[in-house]
């Protein structure tokens, strides 16, 4: 009898994490395999086979596979965007010239800054005439011969990949629907991405620009995700259900991201935020800083009540992305940033990553810099192997490399490594800074949850650097991204301008736009299997007071529209977020900007077991037989003799007090002196600073 098996995989610079979810038994098992970076779909199919393996199973048992992937973000990141051409309204070529006329670090920077280059060069955009207004009204017809001459020239220049984006296409997608039929004539073998289909949202610079990003990782991500999917096949003759994770916090299958792969351009850091969420709800808390700590970068987001905060005014690299995201901040402080030195002489960190070939020193790989991990293994923090010995490092082959950049620095091998180190944290720190206080939050305020394969590393000190009064690490933290992926419904997300005053607005307008999209948003979900008794919706609109130039995003209850409670729940927000609102001022006129629907398809989670508590150490003393390591927490007192602890032997209701070393298949936690740990009921390790620090403080 055949099992049903989900298994989430996400595929980092450093290591594929991989967790399969038994739905008959319940059972939980996760695993590593290092990463393939010159084919990405490689180690992800290694990584099924081994968890396949663990469970005793076949290609047959996979009830269904969902994947979080980096190749659309990396491609973004790196530049490597390939030749595009932008058809857009004749008079308008110069759109992506003129951008916003913003300047980094405002006008003080106006003679120095050099604007950089277009996602399209300005030889590569073409005009076509036609005209509609902001109401989808057409002002001039559609310049068939214009298109046919466009599309002509684009084939003949061997540009194979386009955006289209004409104005106010989001009212009406009339004219690019016809330029994309002219183009099916005229350039057949042309990738092709409509305004209309990508952001149907005014601003004509961020639809264009999200337009254009979508078309540039469609041929890569459309290659990658079919490839596996072929792959996955030949592992059992049915079509094993593929999903791929969104930047909005679901899922969509593989025949449908395809054709909207804009939409994971943040997917790795979505699923570890929402599988990180869930895990600290569980646990009580829920006001919590997610801070993801990769081999390449560490991506850091807010959760509250739950739910990851999201946003549309993201961006990956150079690139402006206005789709729904969960708001993540990245920086390059993974386990494979490398330390260096700048002309003046200054130790730096990242963001350049040796990333998993060659890796670090320490990997015996060809590495040539010092990175983070080696920092780490010279002072004894992580042991001499990875994954629970399936990997030896090299400590001395770091070592000599930290002695080396020391010996540049005039310091002590020690002060070198902590230095690089202390650098990391506060790369990590002011990271977290950025998705609280520049928010009005107070970051004191909120429990940090670490995870990743170099998530937990520095903890200890982002509570000294920050003030954050509790940590929590979940088991297996470096598959959290993995378990996210499996705890995702499916998730599809409409938009639709519809730009009006408060006391103009037409209630039966609205509602009709909103039932437009849910209709939308129930055909995809039909699409993806759900039966309509599942489905779900929610509704939201942003709203800002008249005269602002952004907006503030709110929730409209289901039932019969009250705009009076979607203007009140506005001025609240506005009041939260910027400290003021003019809920009381009749001249401030409140007005709409856009409509949005999600649908949901609801799907399965893992349970989060509880585990009784008792047994344990209770103290130091009990301890008699534990192992340990030199290491050293501060340059200046040297190394240490430090408990080596094995995670799994940690009951609930253990309570360890600093220094000590927890280590677990896929993850390593260094507790400095003066830290306690607590393991709970749920296996999560509670760090707190120990009784006596607190008093001192």
């Amino acid at each position: 009898m055949t099992r049903s098996i989900r298994i989430g995989i996400d595929t980092g610079g450093t290591f594929t994490d991989v967790v399969a979810f038994d739905e008959d038994s319940g059972e939980l098992v996760t695993t590593k395999t290092p990463s393939t970076p010159s084919n990405p779909a490689d180690g992800f199919l290694a990584g099924v086979d081994k968890v396949l393996a663990l469970l005793g199973a076949t290609g047959a048992d996979i009830g269904a596979v969902s994947h979080g992937t980096t190749v659309a973000t990396n491609q973004l990141l790196e530049g490597k965007v390939d030749r595009l051409g932008f058809i857009t309204t004749a008079g308008y070529e110069a759109m992506l010239e003129i951008a916003r006329q913003s300047v980094p670090d405002g006008y003080g920077n106006s003679y120095f800054w050099v604007k950089p280059e277009r996602i399209v060069p300005r030889n590569l955009v073409k005009g076509v005439g036609g005209r509609l207004d902001f109401t989808g009204a057409e002002v001039r017809p559609f310049d068939e011969d214009g298109a046919r001459a466009a599309a002509r020239w684009f084939r003949a220049q061997g540009v194979n990949t386009l955006g289209v984006c004409f104005l106010h296409a989001y009212a009406n997608p009339e004219h690019e629907e016809r330029m994309r039929a002219v183009l099916a004539e005229e350039h057949p073998d042309a990738v092709v991405s409509l305004s209309s289909q990508v952001l149907r949202e005014y601003r004509e610079y961020e639809r264009a620009m999200t337009t254009l990003v979508d078309a540039a990782v469609k041929p890569r991500l459309s290659a990658y995700v079919s490839n596996i999917k072929a792959r996955l096949t030949e592992m059992d003759d049915r079509a094993i259900p593929f999903y791929v994770m969104k930047s909005n916090g679901g899922v969509l299958s593989a025949d449908e991201v395809v054709h909207q792969p804009i939409t994971t351009v943040l997917s790795g850091p979505a699923a570890g935020a929402l599988g990180a969420a869930l895990i600290a709800k569980v646990a009580g808390f829920d006001r919590v800083l997610t801070s993801d700590g990769g081999g390449t970068s560490t991506d850091v987001s807010v959760v509250i009540d739950g739910e990851p905060t999201l946003t549309t005014e993201g961006t990956v690299g150079a690139f402006p992305s206005k789709i729904p995201m969960i708001d993540v901040v990245t920086v390059g402080a993974g386990g494979g940033s490398i330390a260096w030195l700048s002309p003046e002489g200054t130790l730096k960190v990242g963001p350049q990553s040796a990333g998993a070939d060659p890796g670090p020193l320490c990997y015996g790989k060809g590495g040539t810099e010092v990175t983070i991990t080696d920092a780490h293994v010279v002072l004894g923090r992580i042991p001499p192997h990875l994954l629970g010995g399936e990997i030896p490092l090299d400590v001395e082959a770091a070592r000599a490399g930290v002695e080396q950049l020391a010996s540049k620095l005039g310091l002590s091998p020690e002060a070198c490594a902590t230095g690089i180190l202390e650098i990391s944290a506060w790369n990590q720190a002011n990271a977290l800074r950025q998705v609280t206080v520049k928010r009005g939050l107070d970051v004191r305020d909120f429990t940090l949850t670490t995870f990743g394969g170099s998530g937990s590393l520095l903890l200890c000190r982002l509570m000294d650097v920050l003030g954050i009064p509790t940590v929590l690490v979940p088991p297996n933290p470096g598959n959290v991204s993995a378990f996210g992926l499996l705890t995702v419904d499916v998730k599809n997300d409409y938009v639709q301008t519809h730009v009006t005053l408060d006391d103009h607005l037409d209630p039966a307008a609205v509602t009709g736009i909103y039932d437009e999209l849910t209709a939308r948003a129930a055909e995809a979900l039909a699409k993806e299997g759900f039966d309509p008794a599942e489905h779900q919706f929610a509704r939201t609109a942003d709203l800002r007071y008249f005269g602002q130039a952004f907006e503030v995003r709110v929730p409209v209850r289901p039932g019969a529209l009250d705009p009076q409670a979607v203007a009140d729940a506005f001025h609240a927000e506005h009041r939260a977020l910027y400290g003021y609102d003019f809920s009381g001022d009749a001249s401030q006129q409140v007005e709409w900007v856009n409509l949005r629907v999600s649908g949901i398809g609801p799907i399965q989670r893992p349970e989060i077991k509880r585990h009784p508590v008792g047994g344990g150490f209770e103290a130091r003393s009990d301890r008699t037989s534990t192992p340990v390591r030199p290491v050293c927490f501060d340059a200046a007192d040297g190394y240490v003799d430090t408990p080596v602890l094995w995670r799994p032997d940690l009951v609930p209701g253990t309570v360890l007090a600093g220094p000590a070393i927890i280590e677990e298949f896929g993850s390593t936690v260094p507790v400095h002196p003066g830290f306690d740990v607590r393991v709970d009921e749920f296996l999560n390790l509670i760090v707190t600073r120990s009784s006596q620090e607190v008093s001192k403080a």
